[in-house]
């Protein structure tokens, strides 16, 4: 079989360039975009393809309209400054009754998200402050978060002891869907998800009696928070 012969050109930067039909690179994207876990930039993808940064910009405009169709079951979005597909949200609850006939859902258990909840709105915060709002010690929760990259060591705070400073990763944006954190659910929707979790958490770490005590204050606590700027942080981390 004889190989076919791949043309290149410069681009206005003069870098070498892989010429490739529309339909070509929008095959070829789509794919990328399917295979990679991790969100992926217009930039990201157009280095790695050897193609001009706007034509793949332009190509992902096009993905995004055309899965936003009626009949398609799939969607591309923009989440954590890059490109991501994944189901349409409408089709969420008839995905998630299939998932939990296949194997137990895990979910997040209710001290869990509660303190994940305090960290989103009011990072970067330390687990002193999540103590004082939640009224019980969290550091088993902490390190869950921290084991599944929700959360990371944000410096240490400038004051007596010079606690450790905790904020949410891109972890966290990806698994929640979010673009940025304006996109932060309300508090309600913390709390519906709470009560889901609750209901059916498999997580080992289940809520204490003291935990549960604490959930009505977490949620005024963080209701009645001062959105003031924190006090300035040093970026030393722990060793």
């Amino acid at each position: 079989m004889e190989s076919q012969e791949v043309q290149t050109t410069l681009d206005t930067e003069g870098q070498s360039t892989i010429e490739l039909t529309d339909a070509e690179l929008k095959a070829i994207v789509e794919a990328i975009i399917y295979i990679t876990d991790e969100p992926l930039s217009a930039d990201q993808i157009a280095l790695g393809l050897k193609q001009p940064a706007a034509n793949v910009g332009r190509i992902l405009e096009q993905l995004v309209v055309e899965y936003n169709q009626t009949d398609r079951g799939l969607s591309i979005r923009e989440i954590a400054g890059g490109y991501k597909i994944s189901t349409k949200p409408e089709h969420h609850e008839a995905v998630r009754t299939f998932v939990k006939n296949l194997k137990p859902p895990l979910k997040l258990s209710l001290a869990a998200l509660e303190t994940l909840a305090l960290i989103a709105y009011k990072q970067p915060i330390t687990a002193p402050e999540i103590m004082e709002v939640r009224g019980v010690q969290g550091a088993g929760v902490i390190k869950t978060l921290l084991d599944r990259k929700l959360i990371v060591h944000a410096g240490r705070k400038k004051v007596l002891g010079n606690p450790m400073l905790y904020k949410t990763t891109k972890e966290f944006l990806v698994q929640f869907g979010l673009k940025d954190l304006s996109e932060l659910p309300t508090l309600k929707e913390f709390e519906e998800l709470s009560r889901l979790s609750a209901d059916s958490s498999t997580d080992p770490e289940q809520l204490s009696t003291n935990d549960a005590a604490a959930g009505s204050r977490s949620d005024e606590a963080l209701a009645d928070s001062d959105p003031e700027p924190r006090e300035e942080v040093s970026s030393e981390t722990a060793e």
